[in-house]
């Protein structure tokens, strides 16, 4: 049934129970009302559909309901939807615990199941912190994170975001204080860090960085040298190095880890959003051997002592098996390169619009940055982008780009002639000098 304007009643009943992310809600105008999606495009109640060019925050790495992943999932749920995993095992949990190895070559071959990116990383922290705490080192509980990097909304990731993002300046003081550096570009950045690994690496457990692209931060990219920098500053100083590929991990740099492409290994490793193709809440967090085996003792206190109820979920791990088929069966990461050879070209001609400050990409990521002041900007983009068609969602000064992999050259169209036709109405209607 709909309600006046043609909104289904449910929206409008259920919108004054529901507490929206990232919603100043006082605000900001109803959410569209999804009711379907299929391919790289989601039906709206009113019949309009809208090609995604997000992802669903960048997780439908395959597209909406892709069949292999939608049976793999009705056929896990008619046999076992789920068991608790302490005491229990399943067999799709220990098999894709055993794929995600095999994704690092065996060099990160232990794997714990969350169910966000968010906990994966604070899965990751614990076992950083505890590593040392169980070699008689406990004074090494703090972590150092870089200038554009973002790790979640929980509080221990919270501690770990650039405060300049703005997304948590409320919990300063609250979430606790960690070492925030640069990220070694260059030599001088990288002797900034060693001085500060060498003043106070005996405090720090690990350094945690999002390997060539820091998403949520700004879309910032950074080449892979500066992976093997931290690897050998790592060393160096005897501290731990934690990837956090919730965003880059999985083919959305054309590689099926972001750290191929600098041939380094971290000793901890996250994974999130692709890793059941958008379907189902699920996360790892992957550590080596040597981070694993200071949890192995006589002593409980040693073991990692975490355990969320839905961990190693297994219908969410029927999905990712599901998923790691597509990418050895399907030519996902191909479409990745093809993508980016059209994606920002396509975007290029941004450059001339006035209040355009940088237009840039790699993989499967389009950025377009843009001179922008208010949240009333941000939601006049974000309205004129779903007239124009699609579901684009700028966060600060940023309209970006990561659809699903194999989206075709029709939907890609799409969503980059929306931007081409929208950003020069927002130049004009909000005053950007040229």
């Amino acid at each position: 049934m709909t309600g006046g304007g043609g909104a289904p009643d449910w929206l409008g009943d259920g919108y004054g129970h529901v507490w929206m992310p990232y919603t100043q809600m006082q605000t900001s105008p109803l959410p569209q009302a999804a009711v379907a999606t299929s391919g790289t495009r989601i039906r709206l109640a009113d019949g309009r559909e809208l090609v995604d060019g997000v992802a669903s925050w960048w997780a439908a790495c395959h597209g909406y309901n892709h069949p292999h992943i939608v049976d793999a999932i009705k056929t896990q749920a008619d046999r076992m939807p789920h068991v608790m995993l302490a005491g229990l095992a399943n067999e799709p949990a220990f098999i894709l615990a055993k794929r995600l190895s095999m994704l690092t070559d065996h060099a990160l071959p232990r794997v714990f199941f969350s169910e966000s990116g968010s906990v994966a990383v604070e899965v990751a922290l614990k076992i950083a912190a505890q590593y040392w705490h169980n070699q008689g080192q406990g004074q090494r509980s703090k972590f150092i994170s870089f200038r554009g990097g973002y790790h979640g909304d929980t509080f221990a990731t919270m501690s770990l975001c650039d405060p300049a993002d703005g997304f948590h300046a409320a919990f300063q003081g609250v979430a606790p204080a960690q070492f925030l550096a640069d990220l070694p570009v260059d030599g001088a950045a990288e002797e900034g860090l060693s001085q500060l690994l060498a003043q106070n690496g005996h405090r720090t457990a690990a350094m945690v960085v999002e390997p060539l692209v820091q998403g949520a931060g700004g879309m910032l990219f950074h080449d892979p040298g500066v992976l093997q920098r931290l690897r050998r500053l790592a060393d160096t100083h005897d501290v731990l190095l934690i990837f956090d590929e919730i965003f880059s991990g999985l083919g959305r740099l054309g590689t099926m880890l972001a750290c191929d492409q600098a041939a380094v290994r971290p000793d901890i490793l996250t994974l999130s959003k692709t890793l059941t193709g958008g379907t189902l809440p699920l996360a790892a967090t992957l550590a080596s051997e040597k981070v694993f085996d200071a949890f192995q003792s006589d002593k409980l206190e040693h073991c990692l002592m975490h355990g969320p109820t839905f961990t190693g979920n297994a219908l969410a791990c029927a999905a990712a098996n599901a998923s790691l088929d597509l990418f050895m069966h399907e030519p996902r990461l191909h479409q990745v390169q093809a993508l980016e050879d059209r994606l920002v070209p396509s975007l290029a001609p941004c450059r001339d619009i006035p209040g355009v400050q940088d237009v840039r990409g790699k993989g499967a990521i389009g950025v377009i940055q843009l001179d922008i002041g208010s949240f009333e900007e941000l939601t006049w983009l974000r309205g004129r982008f779903v007239d124009a068609g699609s579901w684009i969602r700028p966060f600060g000064n940023i309209v970006y780009l990561t659809p699903a992999y194999g989206i075709d050259d029709g939907d890609l169209a799409t969503l980059t002639g929306a931007i081409l036709h929208v950003l020069p109405e927002w130049s004009d209607k909000f005053g950007k000098a040229a």
